[in-house]
């Protein structure tokens, strides 16, 4: 009777088997998106970032939701990914939200904002501090769900034909820059020009602008910007960090199985781990490289600095006062900012310490 026993739970649990199997597949359909990039091939750590991320969410789901990586200009220009998104064009997107800024300023806070957040404070904000409510609300007028996944860190200040070493030689400067802080930088005189960035060589050694931004030492260096520019400044005061962000259609987000909505927001979480470890690591060398080949370093004045932070602060006074949407995310954002920077002044005393032992 035992051997019975045995033989009729082992049929159940073949059966149960036999019909859990279906039951998962149901469960488990096969998805193919496109994501439309903003970002050429050859820059491998933005570009790279998308391509991780499908990756990963097809190593999660056993290749049942496959997501298919385009670069800038392959579906859509670089700077129109979100309309891609937003008119389901492509089911997703990977791109910086500053470039939207003419739709709504308040697409920067996204990203980065001027004299703002760096990389730690916009994931603290985001995650703990009240961000990703304020800008899922803000994105979901456009059609769109949005997810941090890359991140720069704080970006050099771009790349000159001549020295920048007063607030006077701002005047008239033709900078390649994204974001507010093109419209800071209108008050001090310079003319902004966004520039996708497989086109910003050939403007600069043209001639067609003067100066230009774009991430920092790796692909700066890909991008060649030393070959025809040699002063290279630093900070970038108007990318403390860039947070990138994938964009999802909201109706097609709305039409995936949780399990796959979950595993698409892990993949994001690791893509902007992974992009920021990379940055860290490879602009070293690249640095090195860079001044080898005749970039010559050069901090910004102290002028000049405290010349673009109090255009910056008017320029945010003045866009709160007449923009609704902007003053609801800007004001406890620079609430969180202020009290970001009570510790931080105490935790930057290790890193402070480190530089100054690191010299000794």
């Amino acid at each position: 009777m035992r051997r019975r026993a045995l033989i009729t739970t082992g049929g159940l649990g073949l059966v149960g088997a036999a019909l859990a199997a279906p039951a998962i597949a149901q469960s488990s359909p096969e998805v193919k998106w496109r994501l439309a990039a903003s970002w050429p091939k050859s820059l491998d750590t933005l570009y790279g970032g998308a391509e991780y991320l499908a990756k990963r969410v097809a190593e999660a789901t056993d290749n049942k939701f496959q997501i298919r990586v385009f670069a800038g200009g392959e579906i859509v220009p670089p700077l129109q990914v979100l309309d891609a998104v937003q008119n389901n064009t492509v089911e997703m997107g990977h791109t910086a939200s500053y470039y939207y800024v003419g739709k709504d300023p308040t697409f920067s806070f996204d990203c980065t904002v001027p004299f703002g957040l760096n990389a730690r404070q916009m994931n603290a904000w985001w995650t703990h501090g009240g961000g990703m409510q304020l800008l899922r609300g803000f994105f979901k007028d456009y059609n769109v769900i949005n997810f941090p996944s890359g991140n720069t860190g704080a970006q050099m200040g771009g790349w000159y034909r001549k020295e920048i070493k007063t607030v006077e030689d701002l005047k008239g400067l033709k900078f390649r820059i994204a974001g507010l802080a093109g419209a800071v930088l209108t008050k001090l005189g310079v003319v902004p020009q966004v520039i996708p960035g497989g086109d910003i060589y050939p403007a600069l050694e043209k001639g067609t602008i003067d100066a230009a931004e774009w991430v920092g030492p790796y692909d700066d260096e890909k991008l060649g910007f030393y070959k025809v520019a040699k002063y290279y400044y630093y900070p970038g005061w108007w990318e403390g960090q860039a947070n990138l962000s994938t964009y999802i259609n909201l109706a097609q987000w709305n039409t995936l199985p949780k399990t796959y909505q979950a595993v698409v927001e892990a993949a994001c979480a690791e893509a902007n781990s992974w992009m920021i470890g990379k940055y860290d690591t490879d602009n070293v060398a690249a640095l090195r490289r860079l001044v080898a080949n005749g970039a010559e370093l050069r901090p910004f004045s102290r002028e000049i600095l405290d010349a673009c932070y109090k255009a910056a602060q008017e320029f945010y006074a003045e866009t709160a006062a007449k923009n609704a949407k902007f003053k609801a995310v800007y004001e406890p954002w620079k609430q969180f900012l202020a009290d970001e920077h009570q510790w931080f002044q105490v935790e930057f005393q290790f890193d402070s310490y480190m530089l100054s032992a690191k010299k000794t």
